[in-house]
């Protein structure tokens, strides 16, 4: 019996998350409002050999359109860097129905359902784990994740079976866990670049550590 590698559209395994996008369903319903899938290339899981994985669905970005990334400002960084590296193609206008195509490439998040305040506790994310670790597994041919945050590499370093005090979080920090190059970058949100945490110059240079590894 395969493993499910996503939740039910009403999944209730984290009652908080559940009862939030509930809340959400009754105020937005033309929103998706439920667990956001990953976003495949059009080739299918096998086609993969690149991950991005995120922290989880942004209230009125993915949890809003139902694609990762999409329709809050952290997308517009990461796919104009994915379209300038050839990992991506078509143009990305912040909708799931634009002409924006992933190249070998997919993009999930560590919890797929949005969270109060954009901060999962750590019992929901270890439950949503269930998930990551099967979708993981279901990519042949995967050999790069870049992890964005430290809360998403922690979550990666544990779905590999890593110890996190052996694999600490780093900004352009490189791991090889279970047979898996782990990258990790500071997250493209808007606080993290209007704040200076995180420039283009310094996503892009960990775009580039990753290109020269798949050798793009």
């Amino acid at each position: 019996m395969l493993a499910v590698t996503d939740p039910d559209r009403n999944c209730p395994l984290c009652p908080r998350l559940h009862d939030f996008i509930a809340e959400w369903r009754a105020r937005e319903p033309d929103w998706f409002n439920a667990p956001v899938p990953p976003f495949l290339p059009p080739q299918g899981r096998e086609a993969v050999r690149f991950l991005i994985v995120g922290l989880a669905p942004g209230l009125r970005g993915a949890n809003r359109t139902g694609r990762p990334f999409t329709g809050d400002y952290a997308g517009d960084l990461l796919y104009s860097t994915l379209i300038r590296f050839g990992m991506a193609r078509g143009r990305f206008e912040a909708r799931p129905d634009d002409s924006l195509q992933l190249i070998d490439t997919a993009i999930v998040n560590a919890v797929r359902c949005v969270p109060p305040q954009n901060k999962p506790t750590g019992p929901e994310i270890s439950t949503c784990r269930s998930f990551l670790i099967p979708t993981i597994e279901s990519f042949a041919n995967l050999s790069a994740v870049l992890a964005l945050g430290s809360i998403a590499h922690q979550s990666m370093v544990r779905t590999l079976g890593g110890r996190v005090a052996a694999h600490p979080f780093k900004h352009g920090g490189r791991h090889e866990i279970a047979g898996l190059t782990l990258f990790s970058s500071y997250h493209c949100s808007r606080y993290n670049t209007n704040t200076g945490v995180l420039t283009e110059d310094m996503f892009v240079s960990v775009f580039s550590d990753i290109a020269a590894f798949l050798g793009k």
